[in-house]
């Protein structure tokens, strides 16, 4: 795990409680050592500050979700509404505010790892849906349209699967907060229609179809199952 936080007192607090409940951890206070730890070493999940002294702290989520598709929870003072969109809609897995609880965010990201077991340890069979136009790899964590894989941050994942496992059943909003994080707070649910726009630009015009609107409720697989 990696905390990258530029307020000495905070990244000890937090590397020290990590550490107590369990997990190995390595710190900094730089964006850019941040960067070369993401490729060069071995990490499940980064705790990023936005308020870094040498990149923005946007940037490094943009760049870490490019090179890896690891689980970011980010950590911030930039507590509005908007600002949590923002860092979710660029690809964050989760989002506290300062000041917080160090055990809320111990919790959290154990929230955030717990779905990323649950992924792995899925069947190993890979499901089609549309006669062959999307298949998911829940043993592998990998889904295609048309045969060209997609690159997906944990919440698209979340968001795909959740959807596909109950073709053409709408899913409310509230619903995708809750399966896909585990719980909900204030805005979250605004952010999942970026999520949406994100997850449907990735699955490009062949899979125009995929992910369908439903008004007033929400969004639903809009592909049978095969077989």
């Amino acid at each position: 795990m990696l905390v990258v936080e530029d307020d000495r007192d905070i990244r000890d607090l937090l590397r020290r409680y990590l550490e107590r409940a369990g997990h190995t951890v390595l710190t900094t206070a730089s964006g850019g050592q941040a960067l070369h730890l993401l490729e060069t070493g071995t990490v499940d999940l980064v705790l990023l500050d936005l308020g870094l002294p040498d990149v923005d702290g946007l940037e490094v989520l943009d760049a870490a979700r490019a090179r890896r598709s690891i689980p970011v929870v980010v950590l911030t003072a930039r507590s509005s509404v908007e600002d949590r969109i923002q860092g979710l809609r660029q690809g964050a897995d989760d989002y506290v505010t300062k000041p917080f609880s160090p055990t809320e965010v111990v919790l959290r990201v154990a929230a955030v790892l717990s779905r990323g077991r649950a992924d792995r340890s899925a069947a190993d069979s890979v499901t089609g849906f549309g006669d062959g136009l999307l298949t998911l790899d829940p043993s592998r964590r990998l889904a295609a349209v048309a045969g060209r894989e997609l690159d997906l941050t944990p919440t698209e994942w979340g968001l795909l699967t959740t959807l596909a496992s109950v073709p053409g059943r709408p899913f409310s909003r509230y619903e995708l907060v809750n399966r896909v994080r585990g719980y909900e707070f204030a805005g979250y649910e605004r952010s999942i229609d970026s999520h949406v726009k994100n997850l449907r630009h990735k699955l490009g015009p062949e899979g125009a179809g995929v992910v369908e609107t439903v008004v007033g409720v929400g969004y639903r697989l809009g592909l049978h199952r095969d077989g």
